[in-house]
């Protein structure tokens, strides 16, 4: 057996060598050979390997870890179908990377292969942005690999000092009781887009390539939202964490103008009810958790799928550039529209029963406050990732663009992944099946149906209302300052304050060792007692003069009055045998 992870990433390494339809044939089959993969491999540890008195453990295989390789290893065969026929082998190798790089970490049983497939994560995925070639991109592209350069020596130092203190390198439970514990807590959450370490998704994930950002709204954040539920199960702090995740980029996701920037923002909310399920740590919760994983990645790339095919066939993304798209794109239209469902959780789509397990679990557990967080960002993510984009892109005014369907292998990814999200809305048994504990919830009562409905009922009345009245945020060109405000000035700032003051350290420092002190070394060497007398002059002064006969001006002396080069040659020796002496007698 191979580990499902180097399958993707060595096929990846073989994509440039490879041409035509042997190329595509071939890029169809690495995550077909994965997911076989996965089908094969018993439960346990798989592929330990020993390592300076450690064991690195490539494949831990159990529950939890085989429900994100499954999901994984489906939305990399959904992307490469959709990428198909992008001629861009950069873009190919990296995505292939990035997926692998995401089942490693899935299955890595010890931190340090985490860690190493944790930064091969960081690394592709920055390609995958800066393949899109733009200034805009390649400034996105750099501020999200120096974000994540940060978020994963976090982790690294968390993992050190948890080693210390444990002496083991396994990947378990590994909680807020120490410095090493909260570094590692900090290293997953900025890849989970924790506020308010989020600002670096909405950034980069709207400037990646089409295809590019299919790939990213699929592995960075489940990844950690996977660590965290293997990490950090049951922590209380992840309940509010969670609850205030789901919320806040409500606000934003009304208030932006470009369509993926209000998607990428729609990731950051989703992924607040997963850490809330996973800080109720519940066997219940837990499975609530792991099924919105699910159904948010399939969701989530269908709709990068539909935005994008509107970016690739008209050129353009923004909500005051777009309307009346239904006209020559209809099943873009139509499969966006089953995404939006799913993420708004209507009833007989992916999300109505996954969202709906997390909600329960707070209510059951008389978590209050978090619930009515959870319930109102339940309701207004219909308003803005449902109606709002659907309404000013594919209908609202005609801006009179014509175009055509995007090509069919981008049609047939979008219907697979839609058929995907009807079919787990539909016949929840499927995923029941293969969640980490035992299912024992009934999503499709009167009571929860109706409830739901009322509350997307409630949101699109009150979108209405605001349109009407008018005062429903106008989609403006502008930009919205997120937490990302701090650091893109306040790194300007650090850089400017270390440029000037530790350059100006630097040139002093240069101008006192490397020039004076080596010059006068120099001119010691050649006439020890002038260089002395000198040296004394410059800090005392006052000139040195006398009958000594000792030269002291600037110009050279003459060649007769110079001391004998072996004089200063014997003063060195005996000074280094002097401080030999001192350190024998030491010792």
């Amino acid at each position: 057996m191979v580990p499902p992870g180097l399958i993707l990433i060595v096929g990846g390494l073989i994509v440039p060598l490879l041409r035509g339809r042997v190329k595509s044939v071939f890029m169809m089959l690495l995550p077909v050979l994965a997911f076989w993969a996965l089908l094969r491999m018993p439960h346990g540890e798989q592929w330990r390997i020993g390592f300076l008195g450690y064991d690195l453990i490539l494949g831990r295989i159990d529950r939890l870890s085989m429900v994100f390789g499954y999901v994984f290893t489906i939305v990399t065969f959904m992307a490469i179908l959709f990428g198909l026929k992008v001629e861009d082998d950069l873009q190919h190798v990296f995505a292939l990377m990035y997926a692998g790089g995401a089942l490693g970490v899935t299955f890595a049983g010890d931190f340090l292969t985490l860690y190493i497939f944790w930064e091969l994560l960081a690394v592709s995925s920055t390609f995958l942005i800066l393949a899109r070639r733009t200034k805009e991109s390649q400034a996105a592209a750099l501020r999200y690999i120096m974000v994540h350069v940060v978020g994963g020596l976090l982790l690294l130092a968390g993992i050190v000092i948890f080693v210390q203190e444990r002496g083991t390198l396994e990947v378990g439970q590994v909680g807020l009781d120490g410095p090493g514990g909260w570094l590692i807590f900090l290293g997953i959450g900025l890849n989970a887009a924790i506020p308010p370490l989020h600002a670096w998704l909405q950034d980069a994930y709207p400037e990646a390539t089409v295809t590019g950002a299919v790939f990213l709204s699929a592995f960075t954040t489940k990844s950690a939202v996977y660590l965290m539920a293997r990490t950090f199960p049951g922590t209380e702090l992840l309940i509010w964490v969670g609850a205030l995740m789901a919320v806040i980029p409500v606000f934003y996701g009304v208030l932006e103008n470009d369509v993926r920037r209000v998607l990428a923002y729609s990731i950051i909310s989703q992924g607040g009810f997963m850490i809330t399920g996973i800080g109720i740590g519940s066997q219940e919760a837990i499975n609530g958790a792991v099924s919105h994983a699910i159904s948010s990645i399939l969701y989530t790339a269908l709709l990068f799928m539909s935005a994008g095919s509107v970016l690739h066939m008209t050129g353009r993304i923004k909500c005051t550039d777009l309307g009346g798209l239904y006209k020559t794109m209809p099943l873009t239209a139509l499969f966006y529209m089953v995404g939006a469902a799913s993420i708004s959780a209507f009833p007989l789509f992916s999300g109505f029963v996954s969202k709906s397990m997390v909600i329960s679990e707070a209510a059951h557990h008389h978590l209050v406050f978090p619930w009515l967080l959870l319930m109102f960002a339940s309701a207004t993510t219909f308003l803005y990732a449902g109606l709002k984009i659907t309404v000013f892109t594919f209908f609202g005014r005609d801006l009179g663009i014509r175009t055509k369907e995007p090509p069919l292998n981008m049609l047939l990814a979008m219907g697979l992944t839609a058929f995907l999200c009807l079919f787990l809305g539909v016949y929840p048994k499927a995923l029941y099946n293969i969640l980490p504990y035992p299912v024992d919830y009934m999503p499709y009562t009167g009571a929860h149906v109706v409830g739901q409905l009322q509350l997307l009922l409630f949101g699109s009345l009150a979108f209405c209302l605001l349109i009407l009245s008018g005062y429903y945020p106008s989609e403006l060109r502008a930009i919205n300052l997120d937490v990302d405000w701090f650091y893109r000035k306040g790194a300007r700032l650090f850089y400017d304050a270390t440029d000037r003051g530790l350059n100006r350290i630097n040139r002093a420092c240069d101008e006192l060792l490397v020039k004076d002190l080596t010059g006068w070394l120099a001119r010691w060497s050649e006439e020890p007692l002038s260089s002395l007398v000198r040296a004394y002059s410059r800090v005392t002064g006052r000139a040195a003069g006398g009958k000594s006969g000792i030269y002291v001006g600037e110009a050279r002396p003459e060649r007769n009055s110079l001391i004998p080069i072996g004089v200063p040659v014997i003063l060195s020796i005996l000074g280094l045998f002097c401080l030999y002496v001192l350190f024998v007698s030491s010792a």
